[in-house]
């Protein structure tokens, strides 16, 4: 690691420790207007703008064959003013069969993935549809399809990475002209194999961190997919997203067991990039600062902190006690 990058990682280390590791929840966040209820949040994500996006269910739970109940009527994709909460806009009606992962690019582009229609979709902010990948309601395990897709990472080059998810247990690079370039992972407990890769996310470094999310560990691994180190944790818990902060730290949403009956465990933990948790925050409950199964999180440039929480279907805002 470059001595640069082990700089800057002390550094945020020592910040958290000024800190004590201290977050709170920022409340009356969101504002949903009158008559609007956000349904089971999926995916979320900040672009440069600092608008927080929300990929959710409307309506709908979790089914396993959603195409035969069709389309989502409710709009699923909001997109909130970071700063305030307040609605700017709301697309995505009569579109998706079963939401799941949110990236927003660097252009403010936003990209989601349907685990019911099997496919990958880039959209501009105005909901406008862009590219798309795989075949609407066919799942598989080809470079032209997918088996319910759980996340993209897509970087500043404008390539991108797809977790490929609850059935194909892989990883698949795309190039910027969104072809096929290779993949890895296969189903299983070892080095570079998965069980349900459940979220991805790259660091300035090209390095890519994948939540692996039934074998209870992140897995990490160079751009071109070659395995470096995995990390395990009971104060990580189970990934369900990751994210990388401005701070060079890692983020993880833990969404904990899913056990027949309560009660269960779900937080955030902050991991820094050798693998050592420094922070976490919440617990399992239905109160503020509290996730019934934290599902996605999402950064951003300020510092902010949006916990995506599947199960509560609603998002909170977090925020280190001495931010300004």
């Amino acid at each position: 690691m470059p001595r640069i990058f082990l700089a800057l990682a002390a550094l945020c280390l020592f910040r958290l420790a000024a800190r004590g590791a201290e977050l709170h929840v920022v409340h009356g966040w969101p504002q949903l207007p009158e008559g609007d209820i956000i349904g089971q949040v999926a995916g979320i994500g900040c672009d440069s703008r600092g608008d927080v996006w929300v990929f959710h269910r409307g309506s709908r739970a979790w089914v396993a064959d959603p195409s035969k109940a069709g389309p989502i009527a409710e709009a699923a994709v909001y997109c909130f003013e970071g700063k305030s909460g307040k609605l700017r806009t709301k697309w995505g009606a009569n579109t998706f069969l079963l939401p799941h992962g949110l990236f927003v690019d660097h252009r403010d582009h936003v990209w989601l993935t349907d685990v019911g229609r099997h496919q990958i979709f880039e959209y501009d902010r105005d909901g406008t549809l862009l590219r798309a990948w795989g075949v609407n309601g066919v799942g598989g395990n080809d470079q032209g399809h997918f088996n319910k897709p759980t996340d993209v990472a897509v970087l500043p080059d404008g390539s991108f990475y797809v977790s490929d998810g609850y059935v194909n247990s892989r990883v698949v690079k795309f190039s910027a002209d969104g072809k096929f370039q290779f993949q890895w992972g296969t189903m299983g407990n070892g080095p570079g194999e998965f069980i349900v890769p459940h979220g991805i996310t790259v660091d300035a470094t090209g390095k890519v961190y994948v939540a692996d999310r039934q074998n209870d560990r992140v897995q990490v691994f160079t751009a071109a997919g070659e395995f470096l180190t995995q990390w395990k944790s009971p104060a990580m818990g189970r990934p369900y997203g990751v994210r990388i902060g401005k701070d060079g730290m890692l983020y993880v949403a833990d969404g904990g067991e899913q056990p027949k009956s309560p009660p269960n465990r779900s937080g955030l933990a902050v991991l820094n990039l050798e693998g050592k948790v420094v922070a976490t925050f919440g617990r399992w409950g239905n109160q503020d600062g509290q996730f019934m199964m934290a599902h996605d999180i999402a950064l951003s440039r300020d510092g902010d902190i949006y916990v995506g929480d599947i199960s509560g279907q609603r998002v909170q805002k977090l925020r280190w006690s001495n931010a300004r």
